[in-house]
């Protein structure tokens, strides 16, 4: 008999070669998950595989750009096919995109972002709401900014897809309420991620929290008995912030 929380559960993260994504795919392995990695570079992933092997954890790879919409379609198909059934689902792939003014984003920006942030998103529900509900306990979990409410100057396209994203999650969650699925957002705040960088160049990031600080918070977020559904929670009002 195992003590490990989601000992036979699976949990598919996006972004999970880097970052938060890559914290949170070690840390859910290491409560039992069995985990399907999917990130773009085949040896980024392959790195992810040998450190949680390591650890005695059990991973799939799979090789997508979330902008390959029709490679998401078929996901939800060839996980039924091996697992049939889904039990956690993290959407931590994202993207900054241009921090510049409103009139002067290129659309391919444009594109990209509500591509990775919104539409990739939705076609991952799409794709595998069938299979959560063949869980006991199908949890879900994406990823939100404070930049969905902030509107922030400069930061309009980003900004946008967050809104856009929380909303449709919210949606989303009322129509499960009465399923054994929940599913939520996750504001991680200023942490230590190659994106931050991006947005903050010079910023100290020895100064923030660590995308490891957060790995805790979402283990708990997709266990079976997490119980929130529609929530956004915000990583620095959380306890797990606070003993930081």
């Amino acid at each position: 008999m195992t003590d490990k929380p989601l000992s036979g559960r699976i949990t598919l993260i996006t972004g999970a070669t880097r970052g938060i994504g890559y914290q949170a795919a070690l840390a859910l392995a290491e409560a039992g998950s069995n985990i399907i990695a999917i990130g773009r570079t085949q040896g980024a992933l392959e790195e992810l595989d040998d450190a949680i092997n390591s650890a005695g954890g059990e991973c799939t790879l799979v090789p997508l750009d979330l902008k390959n919409f029709d490679g998401i379609d078929q996901l939800g198909q060839i996980i039924h096919e091996r697992w049939g059934r889904l039990d956690g689902l993290f959407a931590n792939a994202g993207v900054l995109g241009d921090i510049t003014p409103a009139n002067q984003v290129e659309p391919k920006v444009f594109e990209e972002v509500f591509a990775i942030n919104m539409t990739a998103n939705y076609r991952l529900i799409r794709s595998l709401d069938p299979l959560l509900r063949l869980s006991k306990a199908g949890r879900s979990l994406f990823m939100s900014s404070r930049a969905a409410t902030g509107r922030r100057a400069f930061w309009s396209v980003y900004s946008a897809s967050k809104s856009a994203l929380d909303a449709y999650v919210q949606c989303y969650a009322n129509e499960i309420e009465i399923t054994n699925m929940k599913v939520n957002l996750l504001d991680p705040g200023a942490t230590a991620t190659a994106m931050r960088a991006k947005a903050m160049p010079g910023e100290d990031a020895a100064t923030l929290p660590q995308p490891k600080d957060l790995a805790p918070l979402i283990v708990e977020m997709l266990s079976p008995n997490y119980m929130k559904n529609g929530e956004i929670i915000t990583f620095r009002d959380t306890d797990y912030f606070k003993k930081l």
